[in-house]
């Protein structure tokens, strides 16, 4: 691309992209990119249109409008016990995905190191790459995804920054456990390192618990802490995320943010800062629900052949597909849509070093039950027809 800054060179279209245009084309059930194919709660909706009728439309205060900066910093005491200033400690972006450029551009300067874990959500390294910082990974190996804490350490140089850790986990469903959080804020106390936390899917863990960096010894005043309302209400294009930090931090990623999209969606703040605040029952029917499809999903991918990954949160599941002879994730997922008429996400895309990655791919649950069964009774009648498409045998169970 010729007129490409060299920052973003070889970010080119995104994998999400490539794979639902295939999905489109053939028609195919799509169980990659994650967004749900239902609404969230009918009371959020009604909360929207009551907003709107009631003329809350123009520009929102550029942090955030009081009444959902109010209900974020009730949300992170409720269940962190941490306390946030709504005013100077809380600022509503555009999605995470704002908020994570916002930080990237506000923290680091020319040469700056992020580390990060591998997989990775594909936003990181061209964030990391418009600030003009440089991303270094650390792996985490399937089957159990452990954190190496001494290649971590390896990796810490003397330009770093920052450490960026996502949990639970995109792609891999992994969710953190404490160890490996408390290892991780020690190095980050250590060599006098920020903490950038992606918590997106903090509502969605089904084995062990999410723990929140900012809540360790040490890590409340050097953690960005990061969330969004999409993943949580079901809402994504609804586009509410936030960034919560000490007033330096916060004061930092604002100055990014009031040039990227100043503001956002006043209606959608109003109908979010009722979600927030929610009763239990709400959350914990989220959970159950979403545990039903992960257990749906991962039975179903099994009844095909591929050797699954149970995932512990996030609404993914990743599977091993040499079970069923495949090695390579990227040319099985090209040919996925036609052969068998299902769209999946090569893990190798979420990789530096891809070769980690390609025998993996990752599907979504976030879909209805009738939905999952078509996509599902899709790849079991027709896997078979991939052998062609691929170049190799496929086992079938």
């Amino acid at each position: 691309m010729p007129h490409l800054t060299r920052k973003l060179q070889g970010f080119g279209t995104s994998i999400f992209a490539e794979m639902t245009a295939l999905a489109a084309r053939h028609q195919a059930v799509n169980l990659g990119q994650g967004f749900p194919d239902f609404d969230g709660p009918d009371f959020l909706k009604r909360a929207a249109i009551a907003a709107i009728e009631q003329g809350k439309n123009q520009y929102a205060r550029s942090h955030g409008m009081p009444v959902l900066n109010a209900a974020i910093a009730q949300h992170r005491a409720r269940f962190y016990g941490l306390s946030f200033d709504p005013e100077t400690e809380i600022t509503v972006m555009n999605g995470a995905t704002e908020c994570i450029a916002a930080t990237m551009l506000s923290l680091l300067d020319e040469g700056d190191e992020v580390v990060t874990f591998e997989p990775f959500y594909d936003s990181y390294p061209a964030t990391v790459a418009m600030a003009g910082g440089r991303l270094k990974v650390v792996t985490l190996r399937a089957p159990e995804y452990a954190v190496d804490l001494a290649a971590l350490r390896a990796a810490i140089g003397p330009r770093t920054r920052a450490i960026l850790v996502n949990t639970p986990h995109n792609p891999c469903g992994k969710v953190f456990t404490r160890a490996e959080l408390e290892g991780i804020a020690a190095l980050c106390v250590e060599h006098d390192l920020l903490a950038v936390t992606d918590e997106v899917y903090e509502h969605l863990v089904f084995d062990g618990e999410h723990v929140a960096m900012a809540t360790l010894p040490g890590m409340r005043d050097r953690t960005v802490m990061i969330s969004s309302t999409g993943k949580t209400f079901s809402f994504t294009g609804w586009k509410i995320g936030y960034v919560c930090a000490s007033p330096a931090l916060t004061r930092a990623v604002r100055t990014s943010h009031q040039f990227l999209t100043f503001c956002n969606s006043t209606p959608f703040q109003f109908a979010l800062a009722e979600g927030l605040v929610a009763g239990d029952d709400y959350f914990e029917g989220f959970v159950r629900e979403y545990r039903a499809r992960r257990d749906r999903m991962c039975e179903g991918l099994a009844s095909v052949g591929f050797e699954v990954l149970v995932p512990q949160g996030t609404y993914f599941v990743c599977t091993d597909i040499r079970a069923l002879g495949f090695d390579d994730d990227m040319a099985m997922c090209r040919a996925l849509p036609e052969a068998v008429g299902v769209a999946a996400i090569p893990n190798s895309a979420f990789y530096a070093n891809k070769a980690e990655g390609r025998h993996l791919v990752r599907w979504a649950f976030c879909k209805s039950d009738a939905v999952l069964d078509e996509g599902l009774a899709r790849l079991r009648k027709n896997i078979g027809k991939l052998a062609g498409a691929v170049g190799t045998e496929v086992e079938t169970p």
